[in-house]
């Protein structure tokens, strides 16, 4: 299988190239990897140093917009997971244009190239912040859109050009959407990595308000997990919740970096509120675990003990990084 994969120099999307060019996904071994990433702040090769000398990857740095470059690599390809997204919520807030530009014609553009090439699956991930927000309970699959930051009203637009391609051309997309991600080569900018790296390093760190913000926590691996799953065995036109089964509030996992870095609560630093900061997050992952046989299998304590030591001890990923956002915040 030829598998074109956007923003696979991302966080996310790195972690699904590795372990889908390592063969750890049942009825994927052997497949022909394709990447396509801008390389933004966020998109970094490095990510890809692992799998970078395979015979069966390459590497096209390109604009999910550009529809020439973009029907070009689809239509050499079999399949396309979709990964390339703007993804900070804070970013977005400050200034929504890049994300609506990325998150929906991107995702058009793509769309339409799949449509063109008469492909044969395409997934498209999202997250679970496109329902909003929800005190007791989990969303199903099924539950209404109902973002509040610009960044969740991009996602959810993708969602809705994606599942009007499915229903309007019978175009054989997937949907995942997936609780808070943590692992291995998160951009330094997202709550878990920020926090270890500034707390190794003797820093303070921020939390929101009263930090009673809660969030469903699922390593990067197990969601690459569940979108094989979904790349492979997923119904076509339907959407799939990926979730990690453990929610803590922002001021619990922030006791847990602390407790793991050694530091204690005269390292944190209250400030002001996010604004429209969704309360809580939950998935219920029913679905895709009867109909693919989806479970989480790390364990979260172990996950996080094994994060907090990488970043500990892969300084030189992460610091040149840090000062580059630092540099991008104030230009």
């Amino acid at each position: 299988m030829r598998i074109l994969v956007t923003g696979g120099a991302g966080f996310i999307g790195s972690a699904f190239v590795r372990n889908l060019l390592s063969d750890q996904y049942p009825g994927l071994e052997g497949a022909q990897v394709t990447v396509l990433d801008k390389l933004t702040y966020a998109g970094n090769l490095a990510n890809l140093a692992p799998v970078a000398d395979s015979d069966r990857y390459s590497f096209v740095q390109g604009d999910i917009c550009d529809a020439a470059v973009v029907a070009e690599l689809v239509k050499a390809s079999d399949a396309v997971v979709h990964f390339a997204a703007e993804s900070h919520v804070d970013r977005s807030i400050y200034g929504g244009a890049d994300f609506v530009l990325t998150n929906v014609l991107g995702t058009q553009t793509l769309l339409q190239a799949a449509l063109d090439a008469d492909l044969t699956k395409f997934v498209h991930v999202s997250t679970d912040e496109v329902y909003g927000s929800i005190s007791e309970g989990s969303w199903t699959e099924d539950w209404p859109l109902q973002p509040n930051s610009p960044y969740s009203a991009s996602k959810a637009s993708s969602d809705l050009v994606a599942q009007a391609y499915a229903k309007t051309h019978k175009l054989p997309v997937c949907i995942t959407r997936c609780s808070n991600n943590y692992g291995y080569y998160q951009f330094p900018e997202k709550v878990i990595p920020l926090f270890v790296t500034n707390l190794i390093d003797g820093g303070t760190v921020p939390l929101y308000g009263d930090g009673s913000n809660i969030r469903d926590w699922l390593h990067v691996d197990d969601h690459c997990r569940g979108i094989a799953l979904v790349l492979a065995g997923g119904r076509p036109g339907e959407t799939y919740n990926i979730g990690g089964g453990t929610e803590l509030t922002n001021k619990e996992l922030t006791g847990l970096l602390l407790q793991a870095t050694g530091r204690d609560w005269d390292a944190v630093v209250p400030v002001e509120d996010r604004k429209g900061h969704d309360l809580r997050y939950s998935v219920d992952i029913g679905k895709i675990s009867t109909e693919l046989g989806y479970a989480p299998q790390v364990p979260f304590d172990r996950g996080l003990a094994e994060t907090v030591e990488w970043y500990r001890t892969n300084r030189d990923w992460w610091e040149p990084l840090k000062v580059r956002s630092a540099l991008d915040r104030t230009s």
